[in-house]
């Protein structure tokens, strides 16, 4: 039975910021049961010392989106629009941003930066491989829990796209949206598939269950796209984020797919990645194509943010799973609580 449209309960701070906020969301919208605190600077040098990637800013920043999502138990949906709120995640944003922009210069050669997401070194890098050759059920598990943040709401953060989008390029992005959200049978909805994955796994695959547990690595890569989404100035790089996702899924799910196998993760588990395999093969050439060619030959000017976009996303996708590979080596838990 599918549960109620619903976020989890609001996590623990983890910081001056987070906890701030989420003091703030157990009360009214304007009643002022906690104050918001300043951000900290674009710069990232704020006399607190909070870290633009850390744990305590990212968590805020979740939270703040996750109120354009499901939201959170027991909190009103007005908080979404509060222009308080706003104030404070505008501040978390442009922190995360401006670092952002700083270590990660990217030019506009948007086919030079295509290219380079389909040339992968021997069987490939990252948690995927590590998982195809080495791993264990238990990382695996661990994996799983770190990418249900983004992966039980897949696709929803690029939706934001479509209204921004015309012609062709709308076309070919709806085409591919339109796959992600299961063709038309809510049981092949991805996210639908990725809960199945949860479960043959031994996990629990409510929404936002693992929202604890998953540190600030991860928390970035799903704020990327959230940010991406939200600012119709950064359309660019929402689609750069896009096709970064659609080029680089079907060898990292082929490698899963082989590690599901190998340990035995179960037939709900394997068909998600297998899924994935195919289908994105096809995506990343419409994307390619149809969305990409089509949106810089009308705005040529985005060029800059679209490539932005692609080296952002895997900037971040590299600091997501070195410390996870680290750990994994060493025997440890790469989540902040273990599973």
């Amino acid at each position: 039975m599918e549960r109620p449209h619903e976020g989890g309960e609001l996590p623990t701070g983890r910081g001056e910021l987070s906890a701030a906020l989420v003091d703030a969301l157990r009360g009214e919208p304007g009643k002022g049961r906690g104050a918001l605190p300043d951000a900290p600077a674009a710069d990232g040098a704020d006399p607190h010392g909070v870290d633009p990637y850390g744990d305590d800013l990212q968590l805020a920043l979740y939270v703040c989106y996750e109120l354009h999502y499901r939201g959170f138990e027991g909190v009103e949906d007005s908080w979404e629009w509060d222009p308080e709120l706003l104030r404070f995640r505008a501040g978390l944003e442009r922190c995360f941003l401006g670092r952002l922009r700083a270590d990660v210069p990217a030019g506009a050669d948007v086919s030079a930066a295509l290219e380079e997401l389909l040339v992968e070194p021997g069987d490939g890098t990252g948690p995927s491989a590590f998982l195809q050759g080495e791993g264990e059920l238990w990382q695996l598990r661990e994996y799983a829990a770190h990418r249900s943040l983004y992966q039980l709401k897949e696709a929803d953060p690029h939706a934001w796209a479509i209204p921004r989008l015309t012609g062709r390029a709308k076309a070919a992005f709806v085409t591919v949206e339109y796959d992600e959200f299961g063709a038309g049978r809510a049981e092949r909805i991805h996210a639908r598939l990725f809960a199945g994955l949860m479960q043959d796994l031994g996990l629990d695959d409510t929404y936002g269950r693992y929202l604890g547990h998953a540190p600030a690595t991860t928390l970035a890569t799903v704020n990327l796209m959230s940010l991406f989404g939200l600012h119709r100035a950064l359309r660019g790089s929402l689609v750069g984020h896009f096709a970064t996702v659609e080029a680089t899924s079907p060898p990292g799910a082929r490698r899963l797919v082989t590690a599901m196998e190998r340990l035995g993760a179960g037939p709900a588990a394997m068909h998600f990645y297998a899924e994935h395999v195919e289908a994105d093969a096809v995506h990343e050439q419409l994307v390619r194509r149809e969305v990409i060619g089509d949106l810089l030959r009308r705005e040529p000017g985005l060029a800059g943010d679209v490539a932005f976009g692609i080296a952002a996303t895997q900037w971040l996708e590299e600091r997501f799973g070195e410390p996870l590979i680290s750990a994994w080596r060493a025997g440890m838990s790469s989540l902040r609580l273990p599973l």
